[in-house]
């Protein structure tokens, strides 16, 4: 049995987050009935991470272990002619370690947020950004934005229903910037070694909410500190977010970012 690791991206719009779950269509579920179209075998497959429903990805990688004889190379061509509806692409596809697994070998993820803010709707960006029609300040988001950098006990920044073992994250960098495309774009990147559930969505209304001037930049230590939700600013919607990239160790599974 190979064990393949797999980059793809797709559009969440209308899944209900990674994750088979009884209630609604997955990407999880999309995907293992594809590979198991393709290879003729029952597929299971562990996904880097449990995006939320509406939540998308310019770069999600999973892992499977599977008989078939079909070379990497090959089968994200195979993939994509089974994906009829065009929100879900295979990018690439590479033979991992025995012990490699998306969800446990990354080293971290990076994610953007996106807010269209301004007063007009942008219907290109409608379903990829939230519509904030009050004008935000955003060098006081910048501001904002440098706190969060750093090892920091992140229960403030935590949705109910999260089952961690730690709430401590390391922050590698949380910037906000304007789009280079759209001037009325921001764009909230955020980066560390692992995130809780909610935890950027969390992040980028706080930040939009310190735009507001409804909380100051300079409260967001205190609001870490308090390890309080209720501190905090209120989740952002999930159609703004979209998972960036996941790292994992070089020579990992170089093959995934070195093809498409």
């Amino acid at each position: 049995m190979n064990n393949t690791a797999v980059r793809i991206m797709y559009d969440g719009s209308r899944y209900h987050g990674w994750q088979i779950q009884k209630n609604g269509v997955t990407v999880q579920e999309r995907v293992e009935s594809v590979l198991g179209e393709i290879t003729g075998e029952k597929v299971s497959v562990c996904g880097c991470s449990r995006t939320d429903a509406g939540v998308h990805a310019l770069e999600y990688v999973f892992s499977f272990r599977s008989g078939t004889r079909i070379p990497p190379s090959r089968l994200p061509y195979a993939m994509n002619t089974h994906f009829r509806d065009d929100d879900i692409a295979a990018l690439c596809a590479v033979h991992a370690d025995d012990d490699f697994n998306a969800r446990f070998s990354s080293k971290g993820k990076k994610y953007i947020y996106k807010i269209w803010n301004s007063n007009l709707q942008n219907p290109f960006t409608s379903k990829y950004s939230w519509y904030v029609p009050y004008k935000l300040d955003i060098d006081g988001m910048k501001r904002a934005a440098e706190h969060f950098c750093g090892t920091h006990d992140f229960s403030s920044f935590m949705a109910a229903g999260g089952s961690q073992k730690t709430t401590v994250r390391t922050v590698r960098d949380c910037t906000v910037k304007r789009s280079a495309e759209w001037n009325s774009q921001i764009e909230i990147e955020v980066e560390a070694d692992a995130f809780l559930y909610n935890m950027v969505r969390i992040i980028a209304g706080t930040l939009a909410e310190v735009g507001t001037g409804r909380i100051c930049a300079e409260d967001i230590p205190r609001i870490i500190e308090s390890c309080d939700r209720r501190a905090a600013g209120m989740t952002a919607p999930p159609e703004g977010l979209f998972l960036k990239k996941v790292f994992y160790e070089k020579g990992t599974v170089d093959g995934l970012w070195e093809q498409a």
